[in-house]
C-alpha cells in the first residue's frame, strides 16, 4: 500500500476538539428540529430530549474507549476491523458513517433554507447550491481554518442558546403549576409511544459527537483528548438541550411551535413581540456549522478507507500545501448537494437517525468483541464491559422500534 504524499495535521487540542463537537451537536440539532419533536411529542418535549440522551449517553463512553485505544481516521471502520478482522464488515461500516454525513449534512443545510428565508425570499434551491459551495471550499481550506471557524460560531450557537433562555426563562417560574399537563393523561401506551417517537427525532440532535474520532489523526494527544472531549461536548450539549425545549414548550402554546421550520426564532418572536432578527442570524450560523463539520468528517472517513487501501487511492490524496483531502472533500460536496435538492429535511433527519443507530448498534458490538481480547490495554481510556453492552441493546432496540412502528 502507498503512503500519501502528504500527512493531515495535528492542530487540534483539546478545547478546540470540544468546541468542535458542541459545533456539530448543537447546530444539527436544537436550531432544527425542535418544532418536529414538539410535533408528536407536545409538551413532553423536554422528556423526548431526556429519553435521547440517555439512549447516547452509553454508546458515547464505548467511543471514548475505541477512540484512545484506536486513535486513527475511518475510526467506526478501523473498530470493525479490529475487532472482527474482516474487511468487507470494515467497509460496509465506513460507507454507513459517510452515508450518515451525507445525510446529515444535507438535513443541515434543508434548514439553513427555513431560517434564511426569514430575511430573503430567495428559491431554496438556490440557497442550498451556494451554501453547500461555499461549505466545500472552507473544507477544503484547511483543517485549522475550518476548526477554528467551526470554535468562533460554537460560541455563537451557545450565546443564541442562552439569549431564548433570557427572553423566556421567566416561564421556567410556571413549571410546578403546569406539572399536571406533564402527566395528564397518565403512563399510557399512547403518551409513551409520542415520547419515543420525539426520542427518536430528537436523537439526531445529539449526533455530532461520534464525528470527534474521525479527526483523530489531526488531533494533538489523541489519547487522552478523544474521550476527554467526547465527553465534555455531550454532557454540555445534553444540558443546554433540556433548558432551552423545557423554556420553549412553557413559553408559548405547544401548537404554534409544532412543525416550525425556525423554531427558536419563533419562541424569540412570540415572546417578545420583535421580528427574530437577532436569533435568525445565529441560527443560520449556527446550521453552517453542522453542515461544515459534517462535510468535514465524510470527507475524514473517506480519506481513511482509500488510505487503507479499500477505495480508490484517489481520495487518499491529500494537497502538500493545504494538508486537505481534496478529492475526498469534492466527492462529499456534490453528494451533499444532490441529497439536499432532492429529499425534505423530515425526510433525512430519519434516515440519518436510523442508519446512525445502526452504526451505534455495531460500534457497541465492535467494543464487546475488543474488549473480549484486552480489557486493560496500556495508555488506554477504559470502561466497563456492561457499558458497550447496554449501549447495544438500547441501539437496537430503538431500530426495532423504528421500523416496526415507523416513527
Amino acid at each position: 500500500m502507498t503512503e500519501p504524499a502528504a500527512e493531515l495535521k495535528r492542530s487540534i487540542s483539546l478545547p478546540l476538539l470540544t468546541f468542535y463537537g458542541l459545533g456539530t451537536i448543537l447546530g444539527a440539532g436544537i436550531y432544527v428540529l425542535v418544532g418536529e419533536v414538539v410535533a408528536v411529542a407536545g409538551i413532553r418535549a423536554p422528556i423526548a430530549f431526556l429519553v435521547a440522551a440517555v439512549l447516547v449517553v452509553f454508546t458515547a463512553f464505548s467511543y471514548a474507549e475505541l477512540s484512545s485505544r484506536f486513535p486513527r481516521s475511518a475510526g467506526e471502520a478501523v473498530y470493525m476491523m479490529e475487532a472482527f478482522h474482516n474487511r468487507r464488515f470494515a467497509l460496509i461500516m465506513g460507507l454507513l458513517v459517510i452515508l450518515i454525513g451525507l445525510v446529515s449534512s444535507a438535513t443541515i443545510v434543508n434548514g439553513f433554507v427555513g431560517y434564511f428565508r426569514v430575511f430573503l425570499e430567495w428559491p431554496p434551491w438556490l440557497i442550498i447550491i451556494l451554501l453547500v459551495a461555499a461549505l466545500g471550499t472552507l473544507a477544503a481550506w484547511g483543517i485549522s481554518e475550518s476548526v477554528w471557524v467551526a470554535t468562533v460560531v460554537t460560541v455563537l450557537e451557545i450565546l443564541g442558546l442562552f439569549l431564548i433562555v433570557w427572553v423566556a426563562g421567566d416561564s421556567l417560574a410556571t413549571l410546578p403549576a403546569r406539572l399536571p399537563e406533564f402527566t395528564r393523561e397518565g403512563i399510557t401506551e399512547g403518551v409513551w409511544i409520542g415520547i419515543f417517537a420525539g426520542a427518536f427525532l430528537a436523537f439526531y440532535a445529539f449526533i455530532g459527537f461520534e464525528d470527534m474520532v474521525n479527526v483523530a489523526e489531526e488531533v494533538k494527544e489523541p489519547r487522552r483528548n478523544l474521550p476527554c472531549g467526547i465527553l465534555l461536548a455531550l454532557v454540555l450539549s445534553s444540558s443546554l438541550y433540556v433548558l432551552v425545549v423545557l423554556v420553549s414548550v412553557l413559553a408559548m402554546p405547544v401548537t404554534e411551535l409544532a412543525g416550525q421550520t425556525a423554531p427558536l426564532a419563533r419562541v424569540y418572536e412570540y415572546r417578545t413581540g420583535e421580528h427574530p432578527t437577532l436569533i435568525s442570524l445565529i441560527s443560520l450560523v449556527a446550521v453552517i456549522n453542522g453542515a461544515l463539520i459534517q462535510i468535514i468528517m465524510a470527507s475524514r472517513v473517506l480519506y481513511g478507507l482509500s488510505w487503507q487501501g479499500w477505495l480508490p487511492t484517489i481520495f487518499s490524496r491529500v494537497h502538500p500545501r493545504r494538508r486537505t483531502p481534496l478529492y475526498a472533500t469534492a466527492l462529499v460536496v456534490v453528494l451533499v448537494l444532490v441529497l439536499a435538492l432532492w429529499f425534505p429535511l423530515i425526510t433525512l433527519a430519519k434516515a440519518t437517525s436510523l442508519v446512525t443507530l445502526v452504526v451505534f448498534a455495531l460500534v457497541n458490538l465492535s467494543l464487546i468483541r475488543v474488549k473480549r481480547r484486552d480489557r486493560h490495554p496500556a495508555g488506554a481510556w477504559v470502561v466497563p464491559v456492561w457499558v458497550p453492552v447496554f449501549g447495544f441493546l438500547v441501539s437496537a432496540a430503538f431500530v426495532i422500534y423504528q421500523l416496526v412502528l415507523g416513527a
